[in-house]
């Protein structure tokens, strides 16, 4: 497998790729791709746009998106399903394995989707754990209070993930349900014991720590270092070491406000704790080009990891969508 030449993965700016992005992709050659609102119109429109980006880089890419199966989702109405309720009220109204099924057939039919337009990736599950002062930009993405619930949900959709040609990108490690700001805005500080927070928060991601990908969050905890876990050796280190995650780890979007300082130096200091690729979401060229100078090329070690990972995306399997729906409704689902 080939992760690229560069330790970067990049947005688009619109539904069509642009010549000058398409010749940028192809210099730079990033890891992969990530789709937004903004790229997508039809199912034609996307199943051009995917293939137009891996050509761009003259091999399969992993194309990711935010398609999580609860409030956040980038392909939406009239072509794609609408899932209701949220996480939090599937979580509060069923039993923890009642949960898992339910779960895992959202999983299974967004990986249908997914797959049927080009898109081999997603920037789910979602593993923090919620909190009663958890913020609403994420407090109704989460799956539960307790640990065990969150980590046996996660397991769940990883799983469909996987069995549906889709690798899941596990989200936020090491947790972010202690956020009580919104990170695209502000950088949320941590107060909590280091054993407080292997016990609970991190507890999910040491559950789930062989899945392939994962997403750094943009939060500080003040008992590991005094800088965003993303930009943080010593917190990139207990994400190794502690929770045990082996696999490719990527940083949440580098625009998001709860970091500072220029494009560059936020990438490169992520690059330098120990994340293996800089996402970069906003779309626009001249930003793009300043990441992908300070990140580089991927190290060794980002390159066996990367490499690991795509080496774990399957075939996408012939899925009886109305079964997998009938499923759902039986298992107490719904699709909105």
């Amino acid at each position: 497998m080939n992760a690229g030449r560069t330790a970067a993965i990049f947005g688009t700016a619109g539904p069509d790729l642009l010549p000058e992005e398409r010749d940028f992709f192809r210099e730079a050659d990033p890891f992969g791709f990530i789709l937004f609102a903004r790229n997508v119109e039809t199912p034609e429109q996307l199943r051009r746009l995917t293939a137009a980006l891996r050509d761009a880089v003259g091999r399969e890419a992993p194309v990711l998106v935010d398609q999580e199966g609860g409030r956040v989702q980038r392909l939406r109405a009239p072509h794609w399903r609408e899932w209701a309720p949220p996480f939090d009220t599937v979580a509060a109204c069923a039993t923890p394995g009642q949960a898992e099924a339910v779960m895992a057939l959202r999983a299974a039919l967004i990986a249908a989707e997914l797959r049927a337009v080009g898109i081999d990736a997603d920037c789910a599950p979602v593993a923090d754990l919620a909190r009663e002062g958890t913020h609403p930009f994420l407090k109704n993405r989460c799956y539960s209070t307790d640990p065990a619930v969150v980590a046996g949900i996660g397991r769940a959709m990883a799983d469909a993930f996987l069995a549906g040609g889709v690798l899941p990108v596990v989200k936020h490690m090491p947790g972010h349900g202690r956020s009580v700001l919104d990170t695209h805005h502000q950088l949320p500080v941590v107060t909590a014991g280091r054993d407080e927070l292997m016990a609970t928060d991190f507890a999910p991601f040491r559950a789930l720590s062989d899945l392939p990908m994962a997403m750094t969050a943009h939060v500080v905890f003040r008992a590991i270092d005094d800088r965003p876990a993303t930009q943080s050796p010593a917190v990139i280190g207990l994400i190794r070491e502690e929770i045990g995650f082996g696999g490719l780890l990527m940083t949440d979007d580098l625009n998001m406000e709860a970091l500072s300082g220029t494009l560059a130096s936020r990438t490169a200091a992520a690059i330098a704790a120990g994340c293996d690729m800089a996402l970069h979401c906003k779309g626009d060229l001249a930003q793009m080009q300043e990441v992908a100078a300070a990140a580089g090329a991927p190290t060794a070690a980002a390159r066996r990891r990367a490499e690991a990972a795509l080496a774990a995306r399957r075939a996408a399997p012939v899925v009886d969508v109305a079964a997998l729906e009938d499923r759902l409704r039986a298992a107490g689902g719904q699709i909105a």
